[in-house]
């Protein structure tokens, strides 16, 4: 949940709260690209009767950019219908839940999902089957086996949206207590022993849409590229959340009813951007942009508030980095603009001169057959900031790159502290396994299996 409640309007509607992007190049399917989004953070797998679900309001989408204008030229765009099966019941099933279509599943809920281009919609299919929650053995026994049910085909593309385990991992508890990264809080301002990190986002739970295509359909010219340098290798990602911007109470059903034309409430494309980089006060106007307006926000990659922040938090452990002066031209191409040409040998993804907050994908680059999850500044440039793949470490990369491990890539004058090559908040990837094949976040936490954890007032 790289951009789980990261800002004030947004934290009060979770069912449009855009929580991570992932796109990359499938491994088992290396001719395809698959985009997967986010949202609803922080579900408590135990959270019944009214477990959680797609929004009917919302309107979910992905694109992608491959013009270079940081515009939205291909969008998958999903839409959801739910149904109450018995109305006599306050359960949300009346017994194990063994098919999707079980009548024993009181609030099932389906999907549509359309192609848009040109600002048109085509429909791709539609009453697509999502899987229950992970409710537990006895509700929805099987439950592998069962989530498999609604992995769909739809032509050369599959698709799927329900719920899935988290697959980020961050120490929250202690970056929001004063910016503490607990293996190093012995040199903060306020110091404590040094501790293994605590991933406060372990048995969690979030919604997922994802879509596997063909790279030909993401291309500018239908192409599938396999020269790297190719400007057309290179495609840029965001999500979004949208709801209508009229919202009634009907006093007769005590339902809302939504009318007017659609507005933009959450949007995602690197993690941790809104949440970390924009301050409090521009946040809920950065989720309601474009992309392509980005610009307005581009003082805080170029002088980032951490950056300011973690030589007064740790005293004398980054010294280089509190006399820096400069405008980020790394952070700024690694978020805004993509890395050009001659940054990385044998390496861009370089969209253009538009400042734009979007994963940025070379599709030319093929699957790595060990994947690190430290991505490109591991010198594995199949990962993360090429696109992301559910299992980059995408925390600790930031958090070093802020720390100015990569500010020599544009600035050999500059030589980092020894810190910035060692930070982290210490968590692991100890989430649900994820899986080989699409969609590959694992199987969600079950409600009955999963404990609770201990309380520490």
């Amino acid at each position: 949940m790289s951009s789980h409640r990261e800002a004030p309007e947004i934290s009060k509607d979770p069912v449009a709260d855009n929580t991570d992007v992932y796109a990359f190049v499938s491994p088992d399917r290396p001719d395809t690209v698959t985009l997967v989004a986010n949202f609803i953070p922080l579900q408590k797998p135990d959270g019944g009767p009214n477990f959680y679900e797609f929004g009917d309001d919302v309107r979910y989408e992905i694109h992608v950019s491959n013009g270079g204008r940081a515009r939205s030229d291909v969008s998958y765009r999903f839409r959801f219908h739910t149904e109450i099966r018995n109305p006599d019941t306050f359960l949300y099933n009346t017994g194990p839940i063994t098919d999707v279509s079980d009548a024993t599943w009181n609030r099932p809920q389906t999907f549509s999902v359309g192609l848009v281009r040109d600002g048109r919609e085509r429909p791709l299919a539609s009453g697509l089957a999502c899987p229950p929650v992970n409710i537990g053995p006895r509700s929805t026994p099987r439950y592998a086996a069962l989530a498999a049910q609604t992995f769909h085909t739809v032509g050369d593309r599959k698709v799927f949206a329900g719920q899935r385990a988290e697959g980020f991992h961050v120490d929250l508890g202690s970056i929001f207590d004063l910016g503490t990264l607990r293996p190093f809080q012995n040199l903060h301002l306020i110091p404590s022993a040094a501790a293994v990190g605590v991933n406060g986002t372990k048995t969690f739970n979030v919604h997922t849409i994802a879509v596997q295509v063909p790279i030909s359909e993401l291309t500018r010219d239908g192409g599938t590229p396999t020269d790297v340098s190719a400007a057309s290798a290179v495609i840029g990602v965001w999500a979004t959340a949208s709801r209508r911007r009229s919202r009634v109470l009907d006093p007769r059903t005590h339902r809302t009813v939504s009318h007017g034309p659609w507005q933009q409430v959450s949007r995602l494309g690197n993690p941790l951007f809104n949440e970390v980089l924009v301050p409090m006060a521009d946040k809920d106007e950065w989720n309601v942009r474009e992309p392509a307006g980005d610009a307005r926000f581009a003082q805080y990659v170029d002088h980032p508030e951490l950056a300011r922040l973690l030589p007064a938090l740790y005293p004398g452990v980054f010294p280089h980095l509190a006399a820096y002066r400069k405008a980020r031209a790394d952070l700024n191409a690694i978020l805004l603009t993509g890395i050009p040409s001659g940054v990385v040998p044998g390496f861009q993804n370089f969209t253009g001169p538009v400042q734009a907050d979007m994963l940025r994908l070379n599709v030319a680059v093929p699957p790595a057959r060990r994947p690190d999850p430290l991505g490109l500044v591991a010198g594995d440039p199949a990962g993360f900031p090429n696109g992301r793949r559910v299992g980059d470490d995408v925390t600790t990369v930031e958090l070093r790159a802020i720390a100015g491990l990569t500010i020599p890539l544009v600035d050999p004058s500059f030589t980092p502290d020894a810190a910035a090559s060692g930070i982290k908040d210490g968590t692991t990837d100890d989430n649900g396994g994820f899986l080989d094949a699409f969609p590959y976040l694992g199987t969600p936490n079950g409600g009955y299996q999963t404990m609770p954890g201990t309380s520490s007032p």
